[in-house]
């Protein structure tokens, strides 16, 4: 299959139904750059490193630089969703079930944006394919355990490894300066504030733009009747459309979850904001080098908890801890419930 812009154009006009599904898929691409990217940027915001419209529009940037370079690295994180599911010989009714797992997953997200829970819409995406896939498979042989499991090393590297690296580099940082004037520090930390707020931009591009890239694919190959798993070079043209798509979402802002993440959770000074930032960022580079799915959510969360818990547990507020870890608990169950309930649905509908 020729995957040229001219190519994919002259498909649209013929073909309503991808029309549809291109529809969705920027649709879901948009909702994580409004609702995931905050997440990036939500630490230097609440230690007033930058205002909350500049960080948004640096969080935008950096999110397409991240879908664009990162991509021509390695990407192994778009053809392991692209793997994950298998919807079935059927391509209509995988094309049907596809339409309600990023129905299901936008629907989620939504809700979760409203309430101001910064839930993770990489995992959102998973159980949401996933129980469509499930649904029209009518079993779990949809299921592809062997790149499942890169999910669940995604979990352990995002909440294990997150919140260690947080609690060391803090440690690490509190003891090279514990000589130094802190007036003179603070100016320092917050460029670097800045800097590592970038960086987790870029790298949540690079994690998730790959992720809702090997979707699409998934989405074009079963428009032209393809169901057999299949490895695609992703061409130029879909990196800058879904990094673009991401980058408009991301503008809109978030400011909710930037408030329950930067400011409720953990009250940070900029040091620690950068502690947060690195760990996360490191979290997200490993696993994207080895095709590891992570979510930019758990990571920085994560991390911030680590960076809050290394000055004492006292630090931390608990009780949106756990509101948040509620929330990641029930988007593999939640969203994969309602991605086989929307699946059955349309199926009937359709």
């Amino acid at each position: 299959m020729e995957l040229t812009l001219q190519n994919y154009l002259n498909q649209l006009i013929h073909n309503p139904t991808l029309i549809i599904i291109s529809m969705l898929t920027l649709g879901v691409i948009l909702v994580n750059g409004w609702t995931d990217a905050p997440n990036a940027i939500a630490t230097c915001v609440s230690t007033r490193s930058i205002r909350p419209k500049k960080a948004i529009v640096m969080a935008a940037i950096f999110n397409f630089l991240g879908v664009f370079i990162m991509t021509f690295i390695s990407s192994t994180v778009a053809e392991t969703i692209y793997n994950i599911v298998n919807f079935g010989d059927n391509a209509y009714e995988a094309l049907v079930a596809l339409c309600a797992g990023l129905f299901a997953i936008v629907t989620w997200a939504i809700f979760a944006w409203y309430f101001g829970i910064p839930t993770s819409e990489s995992h959102a995406l998973i159980a949401g394919i996933s129980g469509a896939a499930i649904a029209v498979q009518k079993g779990i042989s949809g299921i592809n355990f062997y790149e499942w499991k890169k999910v669940i090393y995604g979990l352990i590297i995002s909440t294990v490894l997150g919140f260690c690296l947080g609690f060391l580099i803090n440690k690490m940082i509190e003891k090279i300066c514990r000589h130094m004037d802190r007036r003179k520090t603070i100016p320092f930390f917050k460029k670097t504030q800045v800097s590592g707020g970038a960086l987790v931009a870029f790298m949540h591009g690079a994690q998730d733009g790959q992720k809702f890239m090997g979707i699409f694919l998934m989405a074009l190959a079963l428009s032209n009747g393809i169901t057999e798993t299949q490895i695609f070079e992703i061409p130029i043209w879909l990196m800058i459309l879904c990094s673009a798509t991401m980058t408009i979402g991301t503008s809109i802002g978030g400011y909710k979850i930037i408030k329950t993440v930067g400011m409720d959770m953990v009250k940070l000074e900029p040091y620690q904001g950068t502690a947060a930032d690195l760990a996360g960022a490191c979290c997200m580079l490993l696993s994207s080098l080895f095709g590891i799915p992570v979510s930019t959510t758990h990571t920085k969360t994560t991390a911030i908890m680590g960076v809050g818990a290394s000055r004492g547990l006292n630090r931390v507020d608990w009780n949106i801890v756990k509101n948040m870890v509620l929330a990641w608990i029930f988007t593999f169950p939640g969203c994969g419930l309602l991605g086989y309930v929307v699946t059955l649905i349309f199926m009937k509908i359709f």
